[in-house]
Parts: C-alpha cells; structure tokens; sequence
C-alpha cells in the first residue's frame, strides 16, 4: 500500500496575497492550517522561540496537523567563528529541545529538519557530524538536507545513503537549479521507510547565489503545471517506499508556494478546500534579474 502524500510550504509568514486583508499576524497559522495539514517552520533557524509560543502553534492549528521544524543555525553549522564553522553551544542545544517539547506532547511535531550549508561537505569531520544527530534526537524523525555537490560523487554516494539508513535519517530531495558547487541533484533515495520529504525550491538559476533582501528575492520562481505534472512519477516512487512523503514547496516569492501546494495537490487527485487563492496569472510576474556567479557565497 503506498504511503500518504502531505502537501505544504516552508513557512507560513510569507505568502504575500494569500491571507485575507486585515487578517492579524497571529492568526495567519491557523488560516494557513485551512488550506494544508502540513507546514515547515523556518522561523526556527533563525531564532529558537520559547516553548509557550511554540505550544501556541500547537494549540491554534488542528488535531490532525503536522509540523516539520528547522533546526537552529548554529547546530547546522552555519555560525561561524573566523570563517570557521563553530559547534552549538550546549544552551542552544538545550533550548532547541524545549521549543520542540509543547510540539512533540501534542503530537504534531513530524520532523526535525536539518539543512546544512555548501560549505558543510564530505570530510570525515562532516560525516561524523552526520552520524551524531541520532543522538542529539533518538525518538525524532530526522530530515537531511545536503547543499554541497560533494556528496553526490559517485564513489561517496553509497557511504551517504548507507550512513543515513543506518542512522534512520531521511534524505530530503531537492528540486533546485543545478549550478555549481552549492546545488545538490535530484536523488530519489528513501533513507528512512517511515518518511520520505521533497523541498521544492524553485528554478531561478539566476537568484540562486544571491543573498537578497529577503528569501523571496533568492527563491522567485512560480513552477508550471507541467513542471509539477512530471514530479508525479518520482511522487508516486516515493510512496511505494516510504510511509509518507512530505512535498514542500519553498517557493516563497509572493504566493508562488500556495499556488504551487494547491495546484500539486490537485494534480495528485487530493480534496482542495474551498476559498483558493488567486490563480497564477492574477499575480506578479517574476521580476527578471541578471546573470550572477554560479558559486555559493556565505
């Protein structure tokens, strides 16, 4: 029997023309909670909230509905001291475990979602680090995100999947420009039979590398019904091997992300509520940007 397919965004702050005119901030949760049964929280990375707000979320949202949780910058080694990438301090570790605690008593924290950056890439120092997250989250269900290219070589592959089966840590899949160091390709590997997470990052090649003035800046891309026609295939895969698939959408340029989870979501033949956003051509075009350097950058 193939596993349930849930369909979300990666945050619910965003989506600039989705919620009503008017509608309070904090009540955005909730509306979005209307619309999916999923959602990945990023605020998360940037700032560990107290577990107050976080039992807040929990409580503002229904029963059945699902979160997947960024883990906090520092613990994916994206603080770093004198170009170095610095380990988390035990406070930051800690205080990451309380915010996830109201999430886990209610039963609606799915996932812990680690998404490292293109400098964290194959070392044995790296791989260690990989090995270590079971421990810091042994009742958890763990996503890994891989951004450096590295890791893909064909003779360190089969250690990477071999490393996180072991450890039962889903893989997440990427679809995403390939450009460069700092783009993974798209590896259907199902690491973990109790989850299988697909990120849908958008393909603007040219804002890929660039630290705009918002993420919306970097990830401005509205995928195409066919786009997200060919996915089904892969979808479908996924499902025969995981449990349940989570497909996220990260697209977060104006209300490309909500559009895209709907539209996907109809095109896997899933019940869409009532009430549905402006279609794609009620929106902003994607505003063109010129051509920029193919590397990461910090």
């Amino acid at each position: 029997m193939a596993g349930r397919v849930l369909v979300g965004t990666c945050n619910w702050s965003d989506h600039q023309g989705f919620y009503p005119q008017g509608l309070p901030s904090t009540s955005r949760l909730a509306y979005y909670a209307r619309f999916f049964g999923l959602v990945e929280v990023d605020s998360t990375f940037y700032g560990i909230p107290p577990p107050n707000r976080t039992a807040n979320w929990a409580g503002s949202t229904p029963d059945d509905f699902l979160f997947n949780v960024k883990a906090y910058r520092s613990m994916t080694y994206h603080e770093r001291e004198g170009g170095v990438p610095r380990d988390p301090s035990e406070d930051e570790v800690s205080q990451f475990a309380e915010c996830l605690a109201p999430l886990r008593a209610s039963g609606k924290l799915r996932a812990v979602h680690y998404q490292f950056p293109p400098w964290f890439g194959w070392s044995p120092l790296d791989l260690d680090r990989l090995a270590r997250l079971r421990d810091r989250h042994p009742d958890d269900l763990l996503v890994v995100e891989l951004r450096s290219r590295s890791w893909a070589e064909p003779e360190r592959w089969s250690q990477v999947v071999d490393l996180l089966r072991e450890s039962e840590i889903a893989l997440c899949v990427v679809d995403e420009p390939q450009l460069g160091t700092g783009s993974f390709p798209r590896l259907l590997e199902v690491t973990d039979p109790r989850l299988a997470v697909v990120r849908y990052h958008g393909r603007n090649a040219r804002s890929w590398y660039v630290q705009g003035k918002s993420s919306g800046d970097r990830f401005n891309y509205l995928y195409n019904r066919q786009e997200l026609t060919e996915w089904v295939p892969d979808i479908r895969r996924l499902s025969e091997q995981a449990e349940e698939v989570h497909l996220l959408f990260n697209n977060n340029r104006s209300n490309y992300a909500v559009l895209n989870g709907l539209e996907m979501a109809e095109i896997l033949g899933q019940k869409l509520p009532e009430g549905r956003p402006a279609s794609p051509d009620e929106i902003e075009a994607p505003a063109v940007q010129p051509p920029l350097p193919l590397e990461p950058r910090d």
